[in-house]
């Protein structure tokens, strides 16, 4: 399935368990490699899609230089979006249970934008999931604050963890991309990722495909 992509060495700019467990579970080679400090912000007046594609190119470029010509890259970033308003990841504990609250018995969207980065080749995307939650009661939330500390989750909350078994009543789209990155649309678009190129190959003109 990925024989077009067997020369690359694919690169997962990552620290996420989570990701990594993923993409892994896909059945492919990578290596993981992580810059610190990228700037993350975005230009006022985007949709919650093209935030997150946004934030995730904004990574990719921050590798381009770095990358070998037999290498690609993947970037992905996961927001929780609601009433126009981005949650991101929790600074403290008073910030993560906040953004528990505003879920709370409402439904929101979780959005991850993903870029593949090659030498020659870019292209992005974003996957979003629609997920509904019960009310929390305030020792829910602080039960969950408490004992999992989301602090590197979109949302405060991780939909694998306890809150997601108790708090989570419905859940339209990719289960996968609320984890953090939407394996199924990521395993069709490296199918169709341009094969490593040859020397003669001249460079096509980036693709770019928003969902």
């Amino acid at each position: 399935m990925f024989a077009h992509l067997s020369a690359y060495r694919m690169i997962l700019a990552s620290n996420s368990p989570r990701r990594r467990e993923l993409l892994a579970g896909l059945g492919l080679t990578f290596e993981t490699r992580v810059i610190p400090g990228i700037d993350e912000s975005y230009p006022d007046g985007l949709s919650g899609p093209e935030i997150a594609v946004y934030i995730a190119s904004a990574k990719a470029r921050a590798y381009r230089a770095t990358l070998a010509a037999d290498e690609l890259l993947i970037t992905a970033d996961t927001i929780v979006y609601i009433d126009g308003r981005v949650f991101g990841k929790p600074h403290d504990r008073d910030e993560a249970c906040a953004m528990l609250r505003a879920l709370s018995g409402r439904t929101h969207q979780v959005i991850t934008g993903v870029t593949l980065q090659s030498r020659e080749h870019l292209r992005s995307f974003s996957v979003t999931t629609e997920v509904t939650f019960a009310a929390l009661a305030e020792e829910e939330i602080a039960y969950y604050v408490d004992h999992y500390r989301p602090f590197d989750k979109a949302g405060s909350y991780g939909i694998q963890e306890w809150i997601g078994f108790v708090g989570v009543t419905g859940i339209h789209g990719s289960y996968f991309n609320v984890m953090g990155l939407p394996v199924q649309r990521l395993y069709q678009e490296l199918k169709t990722f341009p094969g490593y190129p040859t020397q003669n190959k001249t460079t096509k003109q980036n693709k770019k495909d928003y969902a």
